[in-house]
């Protein structure tokens, strides 16, 4: 296996990994999802796993980018509701944050259940 795949895996899996951690607390969290929605959109381009997929991950990282942009400009502009006097429907500007999230999650679920499939069977002349 060459070095480009496997730094390509290896920045997928870190990023998946970095994915999942951030989403124990959804708004520091961010701070770490961002990032590692950004090494497995960079791992995707790396290997070989077509331009498609590539887009599809761009795609999130955008939404990802987006959401968290507006998340952390809301709260510096007061947040929403109560004494900030910003109305709740100012939330749908953090809509694609969680969106690409769950987007991300499901793409790198179905990524392994691919992988772990398209693993090559034993040889069956090898059994007695």
């Amino acid at each position: 296996m060459n070095t480009r795949r496997v730094s390509s895996r290896i920045l997928v899996v870190v990023g998946s990994c970095a994915m999942l951690v951030g989403s124990l607390d959804p708004m520091e969290g961010s701070l770490v999802i961002l990032p590692g929605s950004a090494l497995v959109t960079l791992g995707t381009f790396l290997g070989d796993g077509g331009r498609r997929l590539f887009q599809y991950r761009v795609l999130i990282f955008a939404l990802i980018a987006v959401g968290v942009g507006a998340l952390f400009g809301l709260s510096a502009f007061g947040g929403i509701g109560g004494p900030s006097g910003h109305s709740a429907w100012w939330g749908l500007l953090i809509l694609p944050y969680p969106i690409g999230w769950v987007l991300g999650m499901v793409s790198l679920v179905f990524g392994l259940i691919r992988t772990v499939r398209h693993r090559r069977a034993p040889d069956s002349r090898l059994k007695p």
